[in-house]
C-alpha cells in the first residue's frame, strides 16, 4: 500500500503509524495477528509503533527492500498455507500462489477492513457471566430450587 486516504479525501494520506495502528484494531477485532514490513530503516524514533495490538512492524533495512524480505518471509515459512499475504505486488501474489498461501490484493483486503470495523461493535458480555456465581449465589438457587449441594 503506497498511499491510503482518510475517509475525508481533503485530509490527504495516513502515516505508517496510523496504518499500523487500524491494521492492529482490525487484527484484534477478528482475533488474528499479523506482520508489516515497511522499506528502509523506518523513522529514527520509531516509538509511535510501540504497544500496536496483534501487529508486529519491521523495517527492511537499508540493503532489501520490504518485497524481498516478504518474499523471503514466504519462502522459509512452515505452514504457508496459514499466511495471507495482503499485496498487489504480482511477485508477492506468485510466491505466495507458489507455496499455497491466500493472497490478497491491497485494496480489497483495505476496503474489506474498513467494512469490518465500521460495522457496530458488539456489547462484551458481562464479567459476572464469565465469572460465574458465587458461592452464596449458589447456594441460594440450590434452595430455591429444593436441592442439596
Amino acid at each position: 500500500m503506497h498511499s491510503v486516504q482518510k475517509d475525508d479525501p481533503d485530509s490527504g494520506p495516513i502515516s505508517d503509524v496510523q496504518l499500523c495502528r487500524i491494521i492492529g484494531s482490525y487484527l484484534k477485532l477478528t482475533g488474528q495477528s499479523g506482520e508489516i514490513i515497511f522499506d528502509g530503516i523506518g523513522p529514527p524514533d520509531k516509538s509511535g509503533f510501540d504497544g500496536i495490538s496483534n501487529l508486529e512492524v519491521f523495517f527492511a533495512g537499508s540493503g532489501t527492500d520490504a518485497d524481498t524480505v516478504i518474499e523471503d518471509k514466504i519462502n522459509v515459512n512452515t505452514a504457508p498455507r496459514r499466511l495471507t499475504i495482503v499485496s498487489s505486488d504480482r511477485r508477492l501474489r506468485k510466491a505466495a500462489r507458489t507455496r499455497k498461501a491466500t493472497s490478497i490484493k491491497s485494496d480489497v483486503f483495505w476496503s474489506n477492513m474498513q467494512k469490518q470495523l465500521s460495522r457496530k461493535k458488539m456489547t462484551k458480555e458481562p464479567a459476572a457471566k464469565r465469572r460465574g456465581l458465587s458461592e452464596s449465589e449458589t447456594r441460594q438457587w440450590l434452595e430455591i430450587f429444593g436441592l442439596e449441594q
